[in-house]
């Protein structure tokens, strides 16, 4: 439990605001190391939907929002596509959706049959690595969470659907991630909320 442990103080000695703002409440983290991270958690579900980070380059830039759970907004991928090649609408997307009791993860736009893919931990178990047997695709990622939380993976945990095109690749959360998130949203809730647009909350 000490390394999550240390993950909560670090966000407990975070300066946090909230805000209240389409049926999502919306925590801003600013870092003791400086890096900005924002969640967004259901009004309805209590779920985290989105978790993203910046920081300061070493130029002293503010770069763009890395997404670690949920993605862009789609105008937000138009402009930044507008600068380069846009990418093919065909092309897999990768994207990080949880639910209460596992990390879960779509990859959109594979069309092949459940025997086709090949998902397992590697690495000394810290990566998960997704391939297939036709060569069409190949990711290999960690799982942050249990990175901070200093868990190594566990091959027993991951499972696999497919529907629509798209692969379902999730991996149940250990005790130590399930009570680790419960001890965040207790402290998370003792951030006055408004439910007044685009007023911020105090902040702590």
């Amino acid at each position: 439990m000490a390394e999550a442990s240390s993950w909560i103080k670090t966000l407990k000695a975070a300066k946090k605001s909230c805000l209240v703002q389409d049926g999502k409440r919306k925590i801003h983290f600013t870092l003791p190391d400086g890096k900005e991270m924002v969640e967004e958690y259901d009004q309805r579900t209590g779920e985290l939907s989105v978790r993203k980070w910046r920081r300061k380059s070493t130029l002293g830039t503010t770069t763009q929002w890395e997404f670690e759970v949920g993605e862009a907004p789609y105008q937000a991928i138009l402009n930044l596509e507008s600068e380069h090649i846009r990418a093919s609408s065909t092309n897999p997307v990768f994207v990080r959706r949880d639910t209460a009791k596992a990390f879960e993860w779509r990859v959109r736009n594979l069309p092949y049959l459940i025997p086709t893919y090949n998902v397992y931990v590697d690495d000394e178990q810290k990566h998960v690595v997704v391939k297939t047997t036709n060569r069409k695709y190949f990711k290999k990622y960690d799982i942050p969470d249990m990175t901070r939380a200093g868990l190594k993976l566990e091959q027993e945990a991951l499972s696999i659907a497919h529907a629509n095109n798209t692969l379902i690749i999730s991996y149940k959360k250990p005790q130590l991630i399930v009570e680790q998130e419960r001890l965040m949203k207790k402290e998370l809730s003792k951030l006055k909320a408004t439910h007044d647009g685009d007023v911020e909350c105090p902040q702590s």
